[in-house]
C-alpha cells in the first residue's frame, strides 16, 4: 500500500473514530442515569470525562495533520450505544439493568480498543510520533476501563442472578479466580 494511501485510511479511521465518541460523549449521561448501582454509575460519570479527553486528543492529532475531524458516521458505535439503549429500556431498575449496561459498555470499550489500536499502528508506520503518544494513551485508558468493568461485573452480574447467600459467595470466588488467571496469562 501506498504512503499517500495508508495516510487517507489512518485520517477516515480518526474521524470514524472521533465521530464514535463523540456518540459517547451524549450516551455516557444516560447510561449513568440508568446505573441502580452506585459504583457502576460514578464509573460512567468518570468515563464521560475521560471519554471527553480522547476527543480532544482526537482534535489535536487532526491539526497537526490539518484536517477536520468531520464528516464521518461512525455505524458501527451507533450500533453499539443502541443495543445499549435496549439494555435499559428491557430491563427495570436493577441489578439486571446493570449487568446488561455492563456488557454493552464493554462491547464498546472493545470496539474502542481495536479501533485505536489500528490507528496507533497507521501513524507509527506513517512516522507520526507525537500521534502515537496520543493515541497510546488513549488505547491505555480504554484497556483500564474494560477491566474496570469486568471488576464490575464480576460484582453485578453475581447479584443480578439472586442475592447474596452461601453459593453466590462460591461463585463469586470461581468469578475472582478465573479473572485472576487471566491476568496472570496476560
Amino acid at each position: 500500500m501506498e504512503q499517500n494511501s495508508l495516510r487517507e485510511l489512518y485520517i477516515d479511521e480518526l474521524k470514524d473514530l472521533y465521530n464514535a465518541e463523540n456518540q459517547l460523549v451524549k450516551a455516557l449521561p444516560k447510561m449513568a442515569k440508568a446505573a441502580e448501582s452506585d459504583e457502576l454509575r460514578k464509573g460512567f460519570e468518570g468515563h464521560l470525562e475521560q471519554t471527553r479527553g480522547h476527543v480532544s486528543r482526537l482534535e489535536k492529532i487532526f491539526q497537526t495533520l490539518d484536517e477536520s475531524p468531520k464528516g464521518k458516521k461512525c455505524k458501527g458505535m451507533e450500533g453499539l450505544i443502541a443495543e445499549g439503549s435496549e439494555m435499559i429500556e428491557e430491563h427495570d431498575e436493577s441489578e439486571m439493568r446493570d449487568a446488561g449496561l455492563i456488557s454493552a459498555a464493554q462491547r464498546v470499550e472493545h470496539y474502542e480498543i481495536a479501533g485505536y489500536g489500528c490507528v496507533k499502528t497507521y501513524a507509527s508506520l506513517l512516522g507520526y510520533d507525537d500521534a502515537v503518544q496520543l493515541l497510546e494513551q488513549t488505547l491505555e485508558e480504554e484497556k483500564e476501563t474494560d477491566q474496570k468493568l469486568t471488576g464490575l461485573a464480576e460484582k453485578i452480574n453475581v447479584e443480578a442472578i439472586g442475592g447474596e447467600d452461601d453459593s453466590d459467595e462460591e461463585l463469586k470466588s470461581r468469578l475472582g479466580a478465573r479473572s485472576k488467571a487471566k491476568v496472570a496469562r496476560a
